[in-house]
């Protein structure tokens, strides 16, 4: 299938032009780039060698043991709140002390921003990787604490692909969700309905789905619900709404357990989170008859996430032609997927989250309550020229000559007034987007050992781009052709450059 990209507006729409049959090494080559954040550079030689059923149950055995969790407070911050249980008891500190741990708590999230882009990158467990992602915009937390957002990452990425039901009560009970949406301050006679709002709208059930009603009955239910400093998760029974409450039609002296079992009891539950999922994973344009059969699957299961995934990347449609190049890539997919198939290291890593904020997704900064919206919402002219020049600032040392957004929360408390100094300091390379990365270009080149020099456009093509074949001539054109090795470089460069890169 041969797909052309273009911008209109300022949106990028691809438009499929030519079918094929799909064969084994582009059926991997989307299954790897859906089900995780695209091949390695030693997967490609293995994309026509085994069936899709295959590559999907390696997939899953390597993402089947627990994750490690990833610990990066700094010792300096363990030290000051070490001994406070009690968010009240924060004010024992003195302003520079609390000032000091909301600015290390900034930096601290940048390292765990960091870690978790290795992890996507490295890891065999890219099947638990990419649904933690996913989970992670869909309980989309805005929390500048590091204690709340590395549970909160360790519940996700623990219960990626378990039961739904768990990871809701979990999340639920996170404090870095009870605190982003105010259920600290949720108290019997002066209910906050934020929290419960979400969960039903967000969470669970989607918009239009419960009364206002059914909100203000489960705000009550979620009275008492808190944390502590730690973010461990804390019941106070005083605070608590004891009276006869009535949530979709089922009434009693309801809690908050109560409250999250009634809403998994819905049948909407299950469409709603079927038809995100299909959203993401499969086509950003839902097929019903399809959703409806994934959701009565999902809730006959129990909410099993793994059962819903095998449901859909082993089903013959995912493979149809009209899934191929329906996903914009999302920053982070685009900046993983290349390092994971082009392995480098970053002179100074810390230049990541520069490119996250001008291509407009920042790893723990969801814009809003309601995540990162997707789709062709990832594509403007701005950073769609961001975007295409990437893999040449990669490859070339250059950078992009932008200024990202100033949103002081995304800049992670770097915002300056002009009297003010950075609360962190960056190389002057940094600072300016150069990337100084080391690609380790052999474990790439010799993937294609064998593959003859006329036919190497094509193998290199089927290697990166799920749409198929494209118009190779004005990229050869300007191809280095001095060596083999420096040959393959510049047409696997071209090739990223292209919109069809874009898509998946």
């Amino acid at each position: 299938m041969q797909s052309i990209v273009k911008l209109c507006g300022d949106q990028i729409v691809p438009l499929i032009t030519e079918q094929m049959s799909m064969n084994h090494a582009s059926a991997n080559l989307l299954l790897l780039s859906r089900a995780g954040f695209g091949p390695s550079a030693e997967d490609i030689r293995k994309l026509g060698i085994q069936s899709p059923r295959i590559t999907y149950r390696n997939l899953r055995k390597a993402s089947s043991a627990q994750p490690e969790y990833f610990k990066v407070s700094s010792n300096m911050l363990d030290g000051l709140v070490k001994g406070i249980q009690d968010v009240g008891k924060m004010e024992q500190l003195s302003k520079e002390q609390r000032a000091q741990i909301r600015k290390q708590s900034q930096q601290d999230l940048k390292s765990l921003n960091l870690r978790w882009i290795r992890e996507m990158v490295n890891s065999p467990a890219q099947l638990r990787e990419k649904m933690a992602f996913f989970w992670h915009g869909h309980f989309a937390c805005r929390e500048i604490n590091i204690y709340f957002q590395q549970h909160l990452l360790d519940i996700i990425r623990r219960n990626a692909l378990g039961n739904f039901g768990e990871l809701l009560r979990e999340v639920s009970k996170s404090a870095s969700m009870l605190s982003f949406l105010n259920n600290q301050q949720n108290r019997k006679q002066q209910p906050n309905e934020n929290f419960a709002r979400e969960v039903m709208e967000l969470f669970t059930m989607g918009r239009g789905n419960y009364t206002e009603q059914d909100i203000k009955e489960a705000a009550r239910a979620f009275t008492g619900w808190g944390f502590n400093l730690q973010g461990e998760f804390v019941f106070r029974k005083n605070l608590h709404d004891e009276g006869v409450k009535t949530v979709l039609g089922r009434t009693g002296n309801l809690n908050g357990d109560d409250v999250l079992n009634i809403l998994l009891e819905e049948r909407q539950t299950a469409r709603y989170l079927a038809a995100k999922i299909y959203r993401f994973f499969v086509n950003e344009k839902a097929d019903a008859a399809k959703v409806q059969w994934l959701a009565e699957r999902f809730y006959k299961n129990k909410y099993d996430i793994s059962v819903l995934l095998e449901d859909i990347f082993t089903s013959d449609w995912f493979y149809e032609d009209n899934n191929l190049g329906a996903k914009i890539k999302s920053p982070i997919e685009l900046m993983v997927g290349i390092q994971r198939i082009l392995p480098m290291e970053f002179e100074q890593e810390e230049v990541q989250l520069l490119y996250q904020r001008l291509l407009g997704q920042v790893l723990f900064y969801p814009p809003n309550v309601a995540g990162w919206p997707g789709g062709e919402n990832w594509i403007d002219s701005s950073s769609l020229m961001y975007r295409l020049r990437l893999p040449r600032v990669l490859h070339d040392d250059d950078h992009f000559n932008a200024k990202p957004k100033d949103d002081d929360d995304v800049a992670m408390g770097e915002r300056m007034e002009s009297s003010q100094k950075p609360l962190v300091k960056h190389s002057k390379a940094t600072a300016k987007g150069i990337m100084n990365v080391d690609i380790n270009w052999m474990a790439y080149v010799s993937q294609f050992a064998g593959v003859d020099k006329t036919n190497l456009p094509a193998a290199i093509a089927s290697s990166l781009l799920t749409v198929g074949q494209v118009n190779l001539d004005t990229i050869h054109a300007y191809t280095e052709k001095d060596s083999r090795e420096n040959y393959i470089r510049s047409l696997t460069i071209g090739l990223m450059s292209l919109p069809e890169y874009q898509v998946s």
